[in-house]
């Protein structure tokens, strides 16, 4: 009788399907966090070629052109810490001067905008995208 009392006890079974379930739901909530701060690396770094490379399109006539253009990137791509690579006509511009005297001559030429950044999908423990780089690149061409 007593034992039969004993298996028919189910007082601990919540506490232990609670206990099997919460890893696989700590699992899931990670994943979806970290998949939403890489996802939003990508769109910020995206955002911000194509604004940079708008302002260093129409910057011939400005004195400050890259400091613009990498003003552009900042604004649309705040939680980042990166400077993308600006080239002119295939020549880089690293700094006003540079782009100054390149976007004076390139009137209707390519002007392009790319920046990368490594993502970084480990969770817990496991990185299930070694090698991930987030890029992009966007291409105006100069007034």
């Amino acid at each position: 009788m007593k034992l039969r009392r004993i298996l028919n006890n189910d007082s601990g079974a919540s506490a232990a399907e609670f206990a099997i379930v919460v890893p696989f739901l700590l699992l899931a909530f990670m994943t979806v966090v970290k998949l939403g701060i890489v996802i939003n690396n990508y769109i910020e770094i995206n955002s911000g070629t194509r604004a940079s490379s708008r302002v260093l399109s129409i910057g011939r006539g400005s004195a400050t052109p890259y400091t613009d253009s990498l003003a552009a990137f900042r604004s649309m791509a705040p939680n980042l810490s990166l400077t993308p690579t600006m080239t002119v006509n295939g020549t880089a511009c690293a700094s006003d001067g540079a782009c100054q005297t390149q976007l004076n001559t390139a009137s209707g030429l390519p002007v392009v905008v790319s920046a990368s950044l490594s993502c970084n999908l480990t969770i817990m423990g496991f990185n299930y995208a070694p090698g991930c780089t987030l890029s992009s690149q966007t291409t105006e061409r100069a007034e």
